[in-house]
Parts: structure tokens; C-alpha cells; sequence
């Protein structure tokens, strides 16, 4: 078995794992193995395609596009990521949800980083109600309940993240951290129970009788009574002041001790979480840095790809001029396209790009011999984009020269310095050189003739 034959099935095998994790909801799971699939074989569409759906049904929308883009890229026909773009264009309405979910949960960021967490809680729960499968925003605002203590509130959000991807590590993290928080609630709530039972409860028949504990004794009529009364008395308060206070006391002061090391565990408890809360909140903040990242160039991707295809109609209906399809084809990063895009690309441009190159040079060097300096250098600059090294460095010297002879002598001396360091065995470079030189003669001559 040959080297590639392996990589592919390296790359199937992950895609099968990510496909049985996407069926049970176990979308950071699928995540996982669909990237290492695409790691193996980037061309592999199946498992891109699948990629985009998972992004998508977490609520990752832009991520999700930005994957079906890339694989139209890769395979322009017979994709269902044709079908799937096509579905978010006919829902602009969503779309347009979907990206004020985005702005909200952004804002919410930020009102966080200002110690605004009720608004930063306004702005998550519209955003979850335009955008139920927002994962991240369903994390987010869970995080904030537990962070001001309505563990309810957060515990309902988290299962709700826990519903769209079932082995997401944060949320798991999020659900572990309330259930500890719950039994440490209820070991509190029963040991007070105990602390504070003052009454007696017994069955009456049908009935229970509920009393409080009595501490006083029923007194038999008499003198005799009376006595043992008042020498009781006496004795009650002999056994107060030297006993029962001081008891009282100590079990105060024992009382203040052990809720000061609570309160201090309390207080530690804390310090830890905010820590931790801290850290996740710089974690969304980074990843939030990161999709704006993608979006920008997803949205870039099929900008490129958008104009390589009509240009390419264009180029074989020849029903449009060089200038205005050159005016379009600068516009695209030839770099962000697909095998199928920069293919195209480059079927257009190797016979477009050197005639336009001649005949914008050719042009240029009358617009220098008759003065014409600033649309001689708008030419040049397109020759540039178009071949920077044009009639071996040629293109760039007239552009140099033109700069010059404008006034713009920065400009000038750099690109006969990148004529220099880039072409260094060529008539261009060598008069290039030539014209620096000259300069700096110039210089020394007028510093000789001041001194």
C-alpha cells in the first residue's frame, strides 16, 4: 500500500468516527475527528462538508459557511455544499438572527470585562431566544449565573448546552462544578436543620402533635413545694453564674471560631472560582478574536472565488474589455482559493496578464517621454500586481524613474533599492544602482561646497 492510498484511509477512518459521533450528539467529539480526518486529506469534501454541519448544529453558523465555501473551492460541481449555501442565502431572516446573536454575545463580553454582568445577562438571553443552538452563548451566560450565585438559572442554561453537544470539556466542567456546589448547599441546609430542632412531635391518633420541649416543671400544691421551689431557686442561680454562663460563653466563642474558618473556606472557595472564571471568560474573549479571524477570511474566500467565476464567463463569452476584467481580477487573493478557483485563475490571467503588461509598459514609457508622470506610474503600479519583475526589472526602473521625476523621491529610491536586491543581474538593477549613486555623489558635492 502506497503512501497516499494510506493517508486516505487514515483520513476515512476519522471521518467514520466523526459520523458516529455526530449521529449521538457528541459534536466537540465529531469536531475532533473530522479535523484529523481533513489533517490526513484536506480534499476529502465528505468530511469538510460534515465539519460544516456540526459547526452549524451547535450554532457556529459562520464557521459552518466558511467550511462549505472552502470545499465549493475544492470541488465546484456535484457538492451538497452548493445546497447548503443556497439554504442560508433563502434565510436571510436567520442570518441576519444569527449575526445579532453574534454582536450580542460579543457585547455581553464585553460589558463582562466591565463588571456588568445583569447586562451582559440581558444581552445572552436575547441572544439565545434569535439563536436557540448557540452553544457558546448558552455557556457564557451559565457561567455568569454561577459567577453571581443563581446556580438555578445556571444550572438550567448548562443543560442546555449539555443537549446540543453532550461532551462539550467546558460544559461538563460547568455541570461537575454545580452538582459539588448542590451537596455542599444541602449538607449545610441539613446540619442547621439539626441545630435548630427545638420541638417534640408525637402521634395523637389521627394527629400529630408538634410542641415545643418544656422546661418547666409542674409545681405540687403546698408549702412544702413552695420551699423546695425557693431552694431551687437559689441553687438555679448559683449553677447560672458558675457554670451555665461561662458554657454559654465558650460555646459562643467556639460558634464565632467555626463560622470564621467557614467563612474563610468560603471566601477561598470563591477566590478559586472567580480565578477559574476569569480564565474562561480570556478563553471566550481569545476564540471570539478567532472567529472574527475566520469570518474575515471566509468572507475574503468567496469574495475571490465569486469574481474568478464571473470573470471566467466573461473571459469565454470575450464580451467584456481587458481593462475592466483586469480591475476585477486585482481584487482577488489568489492565495485563499481552491484547486478548481486558482485553476481557473490562472487560465484567465497567463494569457491576459502579459498583454495587458505590454501594452500598459509600452504606453507608459510615452507618458514618461511626454511628461506624463502620474498615469505613467498608475500603469506601472498595475504591471506591478500583475508582474513585478516585467521585462527583467524594466517596469519597475520606468516606475522608479517616473516616481522621480514627479518629485517623490522616497518613493523613488525604494524600488530602485528592491530593483537592487531583487534583480541584481540585470541592465535595470545596474542603472538603478547608478541613480543612487548619483544621489549620494550629489549629497557629498553640496556638503563640500557648504564647508
Amino acid at each position: 500500500m502506497d503512501y497516499t492510498t494510506k493517508l486516505s484511509y487514515q483520513s476515512m477512518h476519522w471521518y467514520n468516527d466523526g459520523l458516529k459521533k455526530a449521529k449521538i450528539r457528541d459534536l466537540s467529539g465529531a469536531v475532533t475527528s473530522l479535523k484529523k480526518s481533513l489533517q490526513y486529506n484536506r480534499d476529502n469534501i465528505a468530511a469538510r462538508n460534515l465539519l460544516g454541519l456540526v459547526y452549524y448544529g451547535r450554532g457556529d453558523v459562520m464557521e459552518a459557511l466558511v467550511e462549505w465555501i472552502l470545499s465549493k473551492n475544492f470541488q465546484s460541481h456535484d457538492n451538497i455544499a452548493n445546497y447548503y449555501i443556497q439554504k442560508l442565502r433563502e434565510k436571510e431572516g436567520e442570518l441576519e438572527a444569527i449575526n445579532q446573536a453574534v454582536k450580542r454575545y460579543n457585547q455581553s463580553l464585553e460589558y463582562c470585562r466591565q463588571n456588568g454582568e445583569d447586562l451582559a445577562i440581558i444581552q445572552l438571553k436575547k441572544a439565545v431566544t434569535a439563536h436557540p443552538s448557540f452553544v457558546k452563548a448558552h455557556q457564557l451566560l451559565a457561567l455568569i449565573y454561577m459567577h453571581t450565585e443563581q446556580y438555578a438559572y445556571a444550572r438550567q442554561s448548562i443543560r442546555t448546552a449539555h443537549k446540543l453537544d453532550t461532551t462539550n470539556e467546558f460544559t461538563l466542567r460547568c455541570l461537575h462544578e454545580l452538582n459539588q456546589i448542590r451537596r455542599s448547599r444541602n449538607v449545610k441546609i441539613k446540619e442547621g436543620e439539626k441545630k435548630d430542632k427545638h420541638t417534640i412531635t408525637y402521634n395523637l391518633g389521627n394527629e400529630m402533635i408538634i410542641q415545643p420541649v418544656s422546661n418547666t416543671l409542674k409545681d405540687n400544691a403546698g408549702l412544702h413545694t413552695i420551699l423546695n421551689i425557693t431552694l431551687g431557686l437559689a441553687v438555679g442561680v448559683a449553677v447560672m453564674w458558675f457554670l451555665i454562663l461561662p458554657a454559654i460563653t465558650s460555646s459562643r466563642q467556639e460558634k464565632a471560631n467555626i463560622q470564621t474558618v467557614e467563612f474563610s473556606d468560603q471566601i477561598a472557595t470563591q477566590t478559586a472560582q472567580i480565578s477559574a472564571l476569569k480564565k474562561e471568560l480570556d478563553g471566550y474573549r481569545s476564540t471570539s478574536e478567532e472567529t472574527e479571524n475566520v469570518q474575515a477570511t471566509a468572507a475574503s474566500t468567496q469574495e475571490s472565488y465569486e469574481i474568478v467565476m464571473v470573470m471566467k464567463a466573461h473571459y469565454l463569452a470575450n464580451d467584456m474589455s481587458d481593462a475592466a476584467m483586469l480591475e476585477e481580477l486585482l481584487k482577488v487573493n489568489p492565495d485563499s482559493l481552491g484547486t478548481e478557483g486558482r485553476k481557473s485563475f490562472d487560465e484567465i490571467t497567463e494569457t491576459l496578464y502579459p498583454r495587458l503588461c505590454s501594452s500598459l509598459y509600452t504606453t507608459s514609457k510615452q507618458n514618461v517621454e511626454v511628461a506624463n508622470y502620474d498615469t505613467a506610474i498608475v500603469n506601472l503600479e498595475q504591471v506591478m500586481k500583475m508582474d513585478e519583475g516585467y521585462d527583467d526589472g524594466g517596469a519597475m526602473l520606468l516606475l522608479a524613474q517616473a516616481y522621480e521625476n514627479s518629485g517623490d523621491q522616497d518613493q523613488a529610491n525604494l524600488k530602485y533599492q528592491k530593483l537592487i536586491e531583487s534583480y541584481p543581474d540585470t541592465d535595470a538593477a545596474k542603472n538603478a544602482k547608478e541613480a543612487l549613486d548619483a544621489q549620494n555623489g550629489g549629497d557629498e558635492k553640496e556638503e563640500e561646497e557648504e564647508e
